[in-house]
């Protein structure tokens, strides 16, 4: 049982700096500082280790400060998970203990509490929920791996201050009148 478990997480890190290494190969262009840190940072790289591991994506980003929030929503979620599925299994033999009239057995207090439409209708409440919170846990997953992602894509964008946006009144002459028209320019200048 542990051998599988070895060999799948010798693959994925195999993979990762497979594809690392891959991604330095491809690249023959002059090595410029920018160039050399592109390089260095790849964004496969941060998918896969997100995937492996929620967070680690971003600590390979830089982003440290996320990991906590990545971790308080999983924490937040398994809660969620956990109590859901202990009330779903509660009313789930509630129910059964019901349905074969056993008003004593280790669910008497809900069976004698409830009627047996009341727990049929808590059991699908409770499975509902669990089902939800499944479905978010999954979706936050995936938003860690989305996050790493991007991050990473952007982890080399410049944002200088020398960013300028002119507005000019402008005149240009048209073919089908002899008067120019007149407008406004706008240019961007980063």
């Amino acid at each position: 049982m542990k051998q599988p478990l070895f060999f799948g997480f010798v693959i994925v890190f195999l993979t990762i700096f497979t594809v690392d290494a891959y991604s330095q190969k491809e690249s023959i262009k002059p090595e410029t500082p920018d160039s050399i840190l592109e390089k260095q940072h790849s964004p496969t790289k941060a998918t896969i280790m997100s995937a492996c591991l929620p967070g680690l994506g971003q600590i390979y980003n830089k982003k440290v400060w996320k990991v906590p929030i990545i971790y308080a929503g999983f924490g937040v979620m398994a809660y969620f998970i956990y109590t859901n599925a202990d009330e779903y299994l509660n009313y789930k033999c509630a129910f059964i203990e019901s349905s074969y009239g056993n008003m004593n057995g280790s669910y008497g207090y809900l069976v004698q509490k409830y009627t047996k439409d009341e727990l049929l209708s808590a059991r699908e409440y409770y499975r509902r929920n669990l089902e939800i919170s499944c479905l978010i846990s999954a979706v936050w997953y995936a938003l860690n791996i989305l996050d790493a992602t991007v991050d990473a894509h952007l982890f080399t964008y410049n944002i200088s201050d020398n960013l300028t946006l002119k507005i000019e009144p402008s005149f240009q002459a048209t073919g089908f009148s002899p008067k120019p028209a007149s407008g406004l320019s706008f240019s961007l200048h980063f």
